[in-house]
């Protein structure tokens, strides 16, 4: 029985929402979909891991703007393959711009032309442009036809539930959002506003990380949790300290639990480091972002951009904090 299909308002700015599903308006086909990405976009990034991490890199395409310039057709595609290191022309369409792809499935689309945009190449659609949604779906869409040990990775396991969706809200609103809200901020009040609770939120996943023993958030199993702190965390020291102005403490400085967790995901676990390009990243925010750094110059450091030395003893690995008055009276 195939399941309700998914209805897209045309002219709208609302995306969209479909997902892939045995039985529904996109079932699950090896080499049916295409992923478009920024290797910069930390939103995209954690759908991009679930590619990775599920073994799904053959199963669904990908291609991967340029991180700069952005202008009125948004995301561009370089003219070729050889003129920005990781970045791809669309492989589909030959599109100038990723508003172009939108606009293939909708051509009074108003909304944003954003990353990541999954496309059905069948039916001639985009299925989804939510990154959210995505991450929750995405790692079981194709279990049908994987093989066993790809099968049982689990992001969302029955039991961690409820601790995932306690986790999520704080996590997205002070850490991953919490970033762009004192980094993009136009007053004192509202970058003060933004970057308070950021570092109360840090002080808080660095005790939970202690409290659950690693190596994973909660512990031992690698959950959704984990893709979505890293593709924040891994920006923190080399981008957003100096950039977003994020600077009352680094994640190596005064965040060893938390720097623990990282090296290990980003140097010990397929799919974190490949997923990852430091270039991309770095010059997205320092040449894209003209009210915040005018002049596009782009920081060489920190060096190295992750650390190695590992601790796999977690009751070795000290635990920080940031102490400054305001953010340890923040109350989450």
């Amino acid at each position: 029985m195939m399941g309700a299909p998914e209805i897209h308002k045309y002219g709208t700015d609302d995306g969209w929402h479909g997902k892939i599903e045995e039985g529904g308006e996109f079932p699950p086909e090896k080499d049916r979909y295409h992923l478009y990405i920024g290797l910069f976009c930390p939103f995209a990034h954690r759908v991009n891991l679930v590619r990775y991490i599920k073994h799904l890199t053959p199963f669904i395409t990908l291609d991967v703007v340029r991180p700069y310039p952005k202008d009125g057709g948004g995301w561009r595609f370089p003219a070729s393959n050889d003129e920005y290191p990781g970045a791809t022309v669309d492989s589909l369409f030959g599109s100038n711009f990723l508003s172009d792809v939108y606009f293939r499935d909708d051509k009074d689309y108003k909304g944003k032309y954003s990353v990541p945009l999954l496309w059905d190449k069948k039916a001639g659609r985009i299925v989804n442009n939510e990154s959210a949604e995505m991450l929750r779906w995405l790692p079981t869409a194709f279990n049908s036809l994987l093989d066993e040990d790809a099968k049982k990775i689990d992001l969302y396991p029955e039991a961690l539930r409820r601790k995932i969706e306690e986790a999520t809200p704080w996590i997205q609103s002070h850490i991953n959002t919490g970033v762009y809200k004192a980094g993009f901020a136009h007053t004192q009040e509202a970058y003060e506003a933004g970057v308070v609770p950021l570092f109360a939120a840090l002080n808080k996943i660095e005790k939970l990380l202690a409290e659950n023993g690693g190596p994973y958030v909660l512990g031992k199993q690698l959950t959704e949790l984990d893709l979505r702190l890293y593709a924040t965390i891994i920006r923190f020291d080399t981008v957003y300290v100096q950039h977003f102005k994020t600077n009352l403490g680094t994640i190596r400085h005064d965040y060893p639990t938390l720097n623990n967790w990282h090296k290990n995901l980003y140097w010990h676990v397929e799919g974190f480091k490949e997923s990852t390009d430091f270039k991309h990243i770095k010059e997205n925010y320092t040449k894209s972002h003209g009210d915040v750094n005018p002049l596009g110059i782009t920081p060489l450091g920190p060096f190295p951009e992750v650390e190695e030395g590992y601790e796999e003893d977690w009751g070795k690995v000290r635990v920080g904090e940031v102490s400054h008055p305001t953010v340890l009276k923040e109350k989450l």
